[in-house]
């Protein structure tokens, strides 16, 4: 099913690689203008033809209150409004057990995966208002709704990010603004092959076989495509999505545990 999202600003957060530079390409693809912020500058740069120039490619850590003001600031002068927001960002954080952990770790971690959304969200909230309603999607993971030996900071975050995500569409419903929260399983690709490669070393086993035990927990017996992620994004923002809101939908496979 085509979907048209034509003249629809969006805002994607850790936009210029990875995941969330699928999700910018294919909400362009669908004709929405987009920006994107990250930390990564060579990305950034990368993308920005993509976007439609340097001014939609900017760079923001998303925990930082300041960063994020001003980058709305920017949204305002460049697309003179927003439509959509895409709460992407997020790291890994440290493959540790809990008794293992800093409080430094355990910060960054949260700052970057929940605080991040919760600051885009604020400023995004009186400008989608504006518009006359529209649609935040939050990024989470598998490890927000399984538990996740070795990756407790990231699990507690990306389990926050559901009650955020409910508690938002509850109070923003009336305004005609939709939140939902997607829930990415293994993604093939660079972040997870490293992620899985920290935890085998830990682990004490090769990563072909954490690999393989991995795909044994998802009843499809495989990962899924940053694609896969993009296009429940598209459907999500786009007129298929105008009464789904307060949801938090998997894309995994079926992925039973996480070990």
């Amino acid at each position: 099913m085509s979907v048209s999202l034509a003249g629809q600003r969006v805002l994607v957060t850790a936009g210029a690689s990875g995941i969330g530079l699928v999700i910018t390409e294919r909400l362009i693809e669908a004709g929405a203008r987009c920006m994107v912020c990250d930390v990564d500058g060579a990305a950034l740069e990368a993308c920005a033809s993509t976007v439609g120039g340097r001014d939609l490619a900017v760079r923001a850590d998303v925990s930082d209150e300041a960063q994020v003001d001003a980058l709305f600031a920017q949204i305002e002068r460049r697309l003179g409004g927003l439509d959509i927001l895409v709460n992407n960002a997020g790291i890994s954080g440290p493959t540790l057990s809990l008794e293992e952990l800093s409080l430094a770790d355990w910060q960054r971690t949260i700052a970057v995966n929940l605080d991040g959304h919760f600051l885009c969200s604020r400023r995004a909230i009186p400008l989608l208002r504006a518009a006359g309603g529209g649609s935040i999607v939050n990024m989470s993971s598998i490890g927000g709704r399984l538990g996740y030996p070795k990756r407790a900071p990231y699990a507690a975050a990306k389990w926050g990010i559901v009650g955020l995500t409910k508690t938002m569409s509850i109070e923003l419903g009336p305004d005609n603004i939709r939140v939902n929260v997607i829930h990415p399983g293994m993604v093939e690709g660079p972040r997870v092959e490293r992620v899985m490669r920290e935890k085998a070393e830990t682990a004490g086993v090769s990563y072909e076989e954490l690999h393989r035990r991995a795909v044994q927990r998802i009843s499809l017996r495989r990962g899924v495509t940053a694609d896969d992620i993009a296009a429940l994004v598209v459907f999500l923002v786009g007129p298929g999505g105008r009464n789904i809101s307060g949801q938090a939908i998997p894309v995994d496979g079926d992925q039973t545990s996480l070990g």
